[in-house]
């Protein structure tokens, strides 16, 4: 009985084809970190994941920036990791904020205040959907 069940299941999952519930009306289809990065970094003509000799990856590096792409929620983090890029590569940091809803301004806010309040020279960009 438990494995003409188990059939049952099998033959139900494969006519309604992989990855069914996923693409369901309903669902919004959210992107990667990685799928931004690359877009953005093709669109400033960069280098995507740059590897250091530490062995830190830089998300995009351009003829002028060591840049980190971060989700807005990481923006504490995205400071120090531009900053670290920037050194390595003797680039200007730069931070790209991935704004995913209207609530994720207020990290957008709180980066570029932060880095007024500390007088930090790194360049900011959104991407926005």
């Amino acid at each position: 009985m438990n494995m003409r069940i188990i059939m049952l299941g099998v033959i139900a999952i494969s006519l309604v084809g992989p990855g069914a519930a996923q693409n369901a009306p309903y669902k919004k289809t959210r992107l990667n970190e990685r799928a931004y990065q690359e877009k953005w970094c093709r669109d400033y003509n960069g280098q995507v994941e740059v590897v250091f000799v530490d062995r830190t990856r830089c998300d995009c590096l351009t003829d002028t920036h060591a840049v980190e792409v971060e989700f807005a929620r990481k923006w504490k983090e995205a400071i120090g990791q531009a900053l670290h890029y920037a050194r390595k590569s003797g680039k200007k940091p730069g931070v790209v904020l991935i704004i995913r809803n209207k609530n994720d301004y207020k990290y957008w806010k709180d980066l570029n205040k932060a880095l007024k309040y500390h007088r930090l020279d790194i360049d900011t960009w959104l991407i926005d959907n």
